[in-house]
């Protein structure tokens, strides 16, 4: 909450806290706050085990999607909106400047999305698009499908341009978007695990492939 209106005061509108939470923090000018009781603050949310505080904020507009000149995040039927909202999160320590969702992944407004994103989304633009017809439509970006059999990504240059592909947290990605992406990548495995976390396994990728 304090990165939320810290960073991007200029969206929130209002916050809503408990008196321990208010207690020695600072809140822009601006911002209209309201102490209330944690029983109040359950009362507000829609999160069964809600923070200490609650923020109303402006969902952000939306700059054109430019592709070219800069890596991004695709995520294909991502279901979990913790996972959405971690690697949302990533995408922000990471320096990428948008995140593209197939239209039946997770809701980015959802929740427990904003409160796993702990403010990067109103910093990171997340754009809902066919992943097909954005891979179609951009042949000459480079895109990496992230898969148990491909390219080890220790072998992968880092990257400048290109976009991600990161599927879906039971069956990986699409058959159509594995037809349409470049290349195909891996994280090594050195144990036994069967799969990991779609959000840790965003987070190894843009480690190896963004530094």
């Amino acid at each position: 909450m304090q990165e939320l209106i810290t960073g991007s005061a200029a969206a929130v509108k209002a916050v809503y806290a408990t008196a321990q939470w208010l207690e020695g923090r600072r809140v822009p000018a601006g911002i209209a706050v309201e102490m209330v009781t944690p029983e109040v603050l359950k009362q507000l949310s829609s999160l069964s085990t809600p923070n200490q505080a609650l923020a109303l904020a402006d969902m952000p507009s939306l700059p054109p999607l430019r592709l070219e000149g800069a890596v991004s995040l695709a995520l294909d039927t991502l279901q979990d909106p913790g996972n959405l909202g971690t690697i949302i999160r990533i995408a922000d320590w990471f320096g990428i400047r948008q995140v593209i969702c197939s239209p039946d992944s997770a809701d980015a407004y959802n929740a427990k999305t904003i409160q796993a994103t702990m403010g990067s989304l109103l910093r990171v633009p997340v754009y809902v698009q066919p992943l097909v017809e954005l891979l179609q439509a951009h042949p000459h970006i480079p895109s990496y499908a992230a898969t148990l059999h491909g390219d080890n990504i220790v072998n992968v240059p880092p990257l400048k341009e290109g976009i991600i592909l990161i599927g879906n947290e039971s069956r990986g990605l699409s058959a159509a978007v594995l037809e349409h992406c470049s290349r195909r990548i891996t994280i090594p495995r050195l144990g036994e695990a069967e799969s990991l976390n779609a959000a840790v396994a965003t987070g190894i990728i843009c480690g190896r492939l963004l530094i």
